[in-house]
């Protein structure tokens, strides 16, 4: 990232009026090798690889603002991985990650033998550490910075121990080990960071990316997600602090302001205006064009229309970056993208 987006995005979150709207973009490992015609296996462990397709994807869309850009990932796996689950690589897609646990009823037994794993000697974070490391002298001759360190958020990290269903059974059968359990992740998710943190050196973003929130009840939500949400952003004293959850379930919209993030990214399937509201206006919105029907399917014309939409039904020049609803998705046409860009270009409010 250079300096001058990282002021367009310091700009957005304190809500300063923009002569034109932003647009970023979550992109990483489901787009961009395919995007590229490279293998997945290649972008992950041949780092010239890596570096080359974040130039190349800089190159051809300068207007966007990648999020967190210059990252480092192995699809979901890095977190789980430090549990020990297995992870099995593909040459064209991200990896699999298959649970440690087969039925909720496994969870008690779990949680007595649970230790939190050790992201600078754990699964694939040490690899991550090691890679950035590494990378970063080159990022910097290129005149960018890393700004932004991002990690799977606790109950994300948690369902892929168990599998979505039986994670979401055991918060009703056995919610004291499933407490366990969310202390747990949510302490990785902090240790990740840090870890990232202490060997980079121009931090002063975090993202935390976690869909299974939006599975929950406001009751629930308040229970169990609430609580770890607001321990790992109050853990950094960033001024960007990001969150994506792009499951469409606004019930806790109105308690995130209480968490400390100040950009969010969530589900085009929710009205951005009202999105808007239930955050208080506190919360600079990162959305919401469909990312699969019109940024995969869609013809540009179907693009450009989203978007006129969306900026009309907003109605201000600050407290929104114009994105996908969620991350760019897997086979994502430049051209789709690239009639985004002309689309805020050429809006006349």
């Amino acid at each position: 990232m250079n300096d001058q987006q990282w002021k367009v995005l310091l700009d957005c979150v304190n809500f300063k009026e923009q002569s034109e709207i932003p647009i970023a973009l979550i992109v990483d490992s489901p787009w961009i090798p395919g995007y590229l015609g490279i293998s997945h296996l290649q972008f992950y462990f041949i780092t010239e690889v890596w570096l080359e397709s974040y130039k190349e994807i800089k190159k051809r869309f300068p207007e966007v603002i990648f999020i967190p850009d210059y990252w480092i990932e192995f699809g979901m796996a890095q977190e789980p991985s430090g549990f020990g689950a297995k992870i099995v690589f593909k040459p064209d897609s991200t990896p699999n990650i298959e649970p440690i646990l087969t039925s909720a009823d496994d969870l008690p037994d779990f949680v007595k033998k649970l230790k939190k794993p050790n992201p600078k000697t754990d699964g694939l974070m040490p690899i991550v550490l090691e890679f950035y490391k590494y990378i970063e002298p080159k990022v910097n001759k290129l005149g960018e910075k890393i700004k932004i360190v991002a990690a799977r958020g606790p109950f994300a990290i948690a369902s892929h121990l168990m599998g979505v269903t039986e994670f979401l059974v055991s918060v009703k059968l056995y919610p004291e080990e499933i407490k366990k359990l969310i202390d747990v992740t949510t302490d990785l998710v902090i240790d990740f960071l840090t870890a990232q943190i202490e060997v980079l050196h121009e931090i002063e973003g975090i993202l935390v990316l976690d869909d299974i929130i939006g599975f929950f009840s406001e009751e629930d939500y308040l229970e169990f997600a609430h609580p770890s949400l607001k321990r790992i952003f109050s853990s950094f004293d960033f001024p960007v602090k990001i969150y994506h959850n792009d499951t469409n379930n606004n019930v806790y919209y109105k308690h995130l302001p209480d968490t400390g993030i100040n950009l969010f990214n969530f589900t085009h399937l929710q009205d951005i205006k009202e999105v808007y509201n239930l955050t208080q206006g506190k919360i600079c919105l990162m959305g919401n064009v469909p990312p699969l029907d019109v940024l995969v399917k869609g013809k540009e014309e179907d693009v450009k229309q989203s978007v006129k939409n969306i900026l009309r039904n907003f109605g201000q020049k600050k407290g929104l970056i114009l994105s996908a609803g969620g991350g760019v998705s897997p086979g994502t046409p430049g051209e789709n993208i690239k009639a985004l860009i002309e689309a805020v270009k050429s809006f006349v409010g």
